[in-house]
């Protein structure tokens, strides 16, 4: 029987426990315990600098966030970072920098024009047929690109007052909405009974056909998902989750064994990842996320370009590199890996594909394309409806 070649070392699955936290002694059974990694979060200067040696930038970052976006890092994300490399791509997006105080004409407090698309507070109702539930202003942890720091995590501009009945109403005056995406901040940082409730509701709703999830629990928090959580949402069904992943480190052990439990209880994943500037713009980098993620029985569905947030622009990678990252899988890996590169446009203007050239020329005779090795082909159109 032939030896499987080694996986790349980013291929690896691998945990990182007990990681920086190996002198405190922590028991098993604490360091499996959501809560305890939610109290035991990194959110001072103090407690990055018990660990890493941080730049200046980082530091003067720190000393700000708590006017913009606050700090919060569980502990099981913050074992992930490489405490030598200030360019590392884990700490990139969960240490604030100075950066983020970057002043940028072309940037926004609400870049995809939320706010001037809801009819209730805390839901947006910008595509004919479904919605964004905003249930929760507060995440495990908190990147550092949230298109959402105007009301998430308790210090931006704004604060989010979601009227759950108002909602309830809403949706259920309004029978075009077929679809709708729990998101916030991050929904499975409920209790399972208040996850429950909110679903029990929305499934009373005749017409809303099924429901989303938006969480990037299972990657900063897998200890979440527990048996109880999943047969509960198993309930529910048809129920979708989008997870949020950007770097294939950030696929432990523990991230997958919740995932294939998630799975396993019939739970359909799908990942969106934001295109970020030292983080996942490479394509070998992207190629080992996306394989990765199938192996852990998700489907990559959306990489985003970054959206223009405030204080975004250290991280914000070109639209060109997005397609020529695009351009590097399709062919030359499985077409269930390759995501779909879209840009939110600015001010509200929703989801807009984004794809290399592969039409040279289309008319009322044929279409020339061209494939993943620049070869080309022309595909007669039907004579019938030659002019």
């Amino acid at each position: 029987m032939r030896t499987p070649p080694p996986l790349l070392p980013e291929k690896e699955f691998r945990s990182h426990a007990p990681g920086f936290w190996k002198d405190k002694l922590v028991p098993q059974h604490d360091w499996n315990s959501s809560a305890w990694q939610l109290r035991n979060r990194v959110t001072t200067l103090a407690g990055l600098e018990e660990h890493l040696t941080l730049t200046d930038e980082e530091r003067a970052g720190v000393l700000l966030s708590g006017n913009k976006l606050a700090m919060a890092i569980t502990p099981h994300y913050f074992n992930l970072i490489d405490p030598e490399d200030p360019e590392d791509p884990i700490r990139r997006q969960v240490i604030p920098r100075i950066e983020e105080t970057w002043e940028d004409p072309d940037e926004m407090a609400d870049p995809c024009g939320e706010d001037s698309h809801m009819p209730v507070p805390g839901l947006v109702h910008r595509y004919p047929d479904r919605v964004l539930f905003l249930v929760t202003d507060r995440c495990a942890s908190y990147c550092r690109y949230c298109t959402r720091s105007r009301v998430v995590s308790g210090v931006g501009e704004q604060e989010l007052h979601t009227d759950y009945e108002a909602v309830f109403r809403y949706l259920e005056r309004h029978d075009e909405v077929r679809d709708v995406l729990l998101s916030g901040g991050d929904p499975l940082l409920f209790s399972d009974g208040k996850l429950e409730a909110i679903l029990k509701r929305l499934r009373s709703i005749p017409h809303i056909e099924f429901i989303r999830i938006g969480s990037r629990v299972p990657i900063f928090l897998p200890q979440r998902i527990t048996p109880e959580l999943c047969q509960m949402l198993q309930k529910y069904h048809p129920l979708w989750l989008s997870i949020h992943t950007n770097h294939p480190r950030e696929l432990t052990t523990e991230v997958k064994a919740g995932l294939e439990m998630l799975a396993n209880h019939g739970v359909p994943l799908g990942n969106q990842s934001v295109l970020l500037r030292g983080v996942n713009d490479d394509a070998d980098v992207m190629k080992s996320l996306v394989q990765k993620l199938l192996m852990c029985r998700v489907r990559p569905y959306y990489l985003y370009q970054c959206d223009l947030i405030q204080g975004s622009s250290h991280l914000r990678a070109s639209v060109s590199t997005g397609v020529e990252i695009i351009e590097q899988l399709r062919g030359h890996t499985t077409g269930y890996a390759v995501p779909q590169f879209v840009i939110d446009a600015p001010g509200g203007g929703g989801k807009v594909p984004v794809n290399p050239d592969y039409v040279l020329l289309r008319d009322e005779q044929r279409t020339i394309i061209r494939n993943f090795e620049g070869r080309t082909f022309e595909y007669p159109e039907p004579a019938m409806v030659r002019v």
